[in-house]
């Protein structure tokens, strides 16, 4: 166990902040948080770009705090510890995802399932500021080692996209035999792809794009759909048992829900809007369901499946300095697939 021997409190934090509603991020310098006892700071060395950013920016989910300071797919380097950390020490390389703390006393928490916990909206690791900065704070207990040989760029990625789509596909991937069709050929369905390829499903890709289908077969989609090709979606009729939801944009649901079994299910994990004639819904006894993140167990389940099958993320990097780029990037759909942001903040100067 190591102390914190130093005021750290009077260091000044450097990072990129949005002053107000969808308004670009500016150079940002704020002090650093108070460290509590279970806590860790974070030395910043990459950082990944979500859309999830983009909707906080935004205030998509009303919750967003302004200056806000995004950034939640974080991998650096432990600087100091509270009192009661234990399994890390300065000099440690974590990651952290958009959790970076939680009651640790609900039903949730109790049971593990720390991802619903009812403290859910401050326990994101951008409250008070985001990984787009040279330091952040978290407990530690959501600070997780990684890899040796695994690229900071790759983790990144993992720490939120990567669990967002292991954690369903780990859930499902015990009944043998199931066919899933992935909806998007982006940043989570091609990982998802790849993922599901290792759990031994059978791996239908459906997107929109069918210059597409050529990377989606690389990474592990056994059959391509186009999903706006009205016959291959009818012939795709009761097809799958399973679907993952991982696109943006308007969506056929009545055409997409029809390629499920019946007692089949279709599980988000975005924040699409849903409309639809329920008939079919109740006719075939389907399920719509939603997956939030992982608890911590599978986080660490998930860095490790990834490890030992070669799961690898598809990104492109860039300069922290470059974040307004990067953001207008993603939102052109340009990005292939993930961007990673690498901290030059302090290099450069703000």
């Amino acid at each position: 166990m190591v102390e914190i021997n130093r005021n750290v409190s009077n260091i000044k934090v450097l990072g990129y902040a949005t002053k107000a509603v969808g308004q670009p991020l500016e150079p940002f310098t704020y002090k650093q948080p108070k460290i509590d006892t279970h806590d860790v700071l974070v030395s910043v060395t990459h950082c990944g770009l979500c859309h999830t950013d983009i909707h906080a920016i935004n205030n998509y989910y009303g919750i967003t705090t302004f200056p806000f300071v995004p950034g939640h797919e974080i991998v650096g380097y432990v600087s100091a510890v509270g009192s009661a950390v234990s399994g890390l020490k300065e000099g440690d390389r974590v990651g952290i995802g958009w959790q970076g703390r939680s009651c640790m006393k609900c039903e949730w928490c109790l049971q593990g399932e720390e991802q619903l916990c009812m403290d859910i909206v401050s326990s994101g690791t951008w409250v008070p500021y985001g990984g787009f900065s040279t330091s952040v704070c978290v407990d530690s207990r959501f600070a997780y080692p990684i890899p040796d040989t695994m690229p900071s760029e790759v983790a990144a990625v993992l720490m939120c996209a990567g669990i967002t789509v292991y954690s369903p596909l780990r859930s499902y991937s015990a009944q043998q035999g199931k066919k899933i069709g992935i909806i998007g050929v982006g940043g989570l369905g091609h990982l998802a792809l790849q993922f599901a390829h290792a759990l031994n499903y059978e791996v239908t890709a459906i997107s929109s794009s069918p210059d597409k289908k050529e990377q989606a077969l690389a990474f592990g989609a056994d059959h391509f759909i186009v999903s706006n090709n009205q016959a291959s979606m009818q012939r795709a009729m009761f097809s799958f048992d399973l679907l993952l939801f991982t696109a943006h944009g308007k969506i056929k649901w009545e055409v997409l829900l029809n390629t499920l079994k019946k007692n089949g299910e279709l599980i988000l994990t975005g924040f699409p809007d849903i409309v639809f004639n329920s008939t079919d819904l109740v006719a075939h006894q389907l399920t719509i369901t939603g997956s939030f993140l992982g608890n911590r167990v599978t986080m660490r389940e998930m860095l490790s499946f990834a490890q030992e099958h070669s799961i690898v993320p598809k990104v492109e990097l860039m300069p922290m300095t470059k974040v307004n780029e990067a953001i207008r990037k993603v939102k052109e759909n340009k990005a292939r697939y993930r961007i990673v942001l690498y901290n030059d903040i302090e290099k450069v100067g703000l």
